[in-house]
């Protein structure tokens, strides 16, 4: 061999390697996370090609339908379509998206009065087809109501949802203004990555740009979530949205130690006024259980949680194990590797850095703040919502559902879960004179 070949193989290897080098071990690429959209989905359809057109003119059409009690019966007609003609994950997130609102259509229609025990099996297959695909639970998730629902409404950047149920504006706004709250997190989202890099390939400066940015976002999630009060009325959310999201009863059930104990899977029975669970006809003889959407299925705060070394109470850490199981896998498998990394509180400890040690606890401080603002938001939307509806304030609307009041106005379970979590995120602020 020439010896010029041997100079350019070895040049090669020492190029390849300095890549090496410079390319960071822990990316968000390799989870699908996008660098501008962190966990929604980047510009999501808002259609599927026509053959699929009776599932998009029953779930395009839902407040109309439920209002005027027709969806069951629209549903009940409807074609049973096979999910082979979908192309793609965004066609298959869409499909989750559109069936799994109809599903919640369909089951609270009346109310709690005349709920179904059988999901018919036009709707119950092609959901559960797509589900299995997609690595989803058979119901709206966070990551369908929230993540894969916005559109663009106008050129000026103003959104909108693609599906809705009852709820009207305020529907809207509560979904639109989590999504701003999800956006948010996407500075956050990106300084995670760097703050891991940084532990792995040490770099106190990359480490303390990243924890600054990270408690700069986690702040910007804040003042998004603010927004709520502009654009959801509490008593429409109490007493009209609440049932077809189910997401605070859930809590409520399942943080409950004894609860926790008798059941192994989240379920329709979180519902008190479905406690047998939902036959998906085609699919099981026996009654599937499965839990409604919750900003516990948000992988932003596990995330978070994760990076800070946020270790939250038995009862709590159970629960919010259990919502990963609602989120989309590669959204689970990021939550596993920031756990699987080297502690950044612990690397930082050991820095002896007292800028890295006020940067830290300035985001974990923000984190907590984030968490009491949230607290705050729960009060106002169950707790008003509530008065209203026992003072006979609802207008127009009907009462809220019974179950649900029943189990406490002031929901009391679910804000020792949220002051929990908000407590042990305290928790975690090293004292400096440790």
């Amino acid at each position: 061999m020439d010896t010029s070949d041997v100079t350019s193989t070895v040049g090669d290897l020492e190029a390849q390697n300095m890549k090496l080098k410079k390319s960071p071990p822990f990316s968000l690429e390799r989870f699908h996370i996008s660098e501008d959209y962190g966990f929604l989905l980047p510009d999501p359809l808002k259609e599927l090609s026509d053959y699929y057109m009776p599932w998009m003119e029953i779930a395009y059409n839902l407040p109309v339908m439920i209002e005027s009690h027709q969806l069951r019966v629209r549903v009940d007609v409807m074609p049973l379509l096979s999910c082979h003609l979908l192309k793609g994950h965004k066609e298959q997130y869409l499909a989750h998206l559109l069936l799994s609102s109809i599903t919640m259509g369909y089951v609270w229609q009346e109310g709690e009065n005349n709920i179904p025990k059988v999901l018919p099996r036009n709707l119950a297959l092609p959901l559960v087809e797509v589900s299995r695909t997609l690595g989803l639970p058979p119901i709206l998730v966070h990551s369908d109501l929230v993540l894969a629902n916005w559109k663009k409404k106008d050129p000026d950047g103003n959104l909108d949802t693609i599906v809705s149920l009852p709820g009207g504006e305020s529907l809207k706004g509560f979904i639109l203004v989590t999504l701003l709250v999800e956006k948010a997190a996407v500075p956050g989202i990106k300084a995670l990555a760097q703050a891991i890099n940084a532990v792995l390939q040490p770099s106190d400066d990359d480490l303390l740009q990243a924890l600054k940015q990270l408690k700069t976002s986690i702040a910007e999630m804040t003042k998004a979530l603010r927004q709520m009060h502009d654009y959801v009325d509490p008593a429409i959310f109490y007493a009209a949205i609440r049932i077809f999201l189910s997401g605070n009863q859930t809590v409520r059930e399942i943080w409950n130690k004894e609860d926790s104990k008798r059941n192994s899977k989240f379920s329709w029975k979180d519902n008190p006024a479905i406690p047998e669970g939902l036959i998906y006809e085609g699919v099981s003889e026996e009654p599937l259980k499965y839990s409604g959407g919750s900003a516990a299925q948000s992988t932003v705060f596990h995330a978070f949680d994760e990076l800070l070394g946020v270790c939250h109470s038995k009862e709590s850490t159970t629960f919010l194990h259990r919502m990963r199981e609602y989120m989309p896998p590669s959204h689970r498998a990021f939550i596993e590797e920031v756990h699987s990394a080297p502690s950044l509180r612990e690397y930082i400890l050991s820095s002896g850095s007292c800028l890295l040690c006020e940067a830290y606890n300035q985001c974990v401080a923000t984190l907590a703040e984030l968490r009491s603002y949230h607290i705050s938001i729960v009060a106002k939307y169950i707790l008003t919502g509530a008065a209203k509806a026992k003072d006979g304030g609802l207008g127009h609307l009907p009462g809220p559902p019974q179950a649900l009041a029943e189990r406490g106005t002031g929901g009391t379970t679910v804000f020792c879960f949220l002051r929990s979590v908000r407590d042990t995120t305290l928790g975690r602020i090293i004292d400096p004179s440790d």
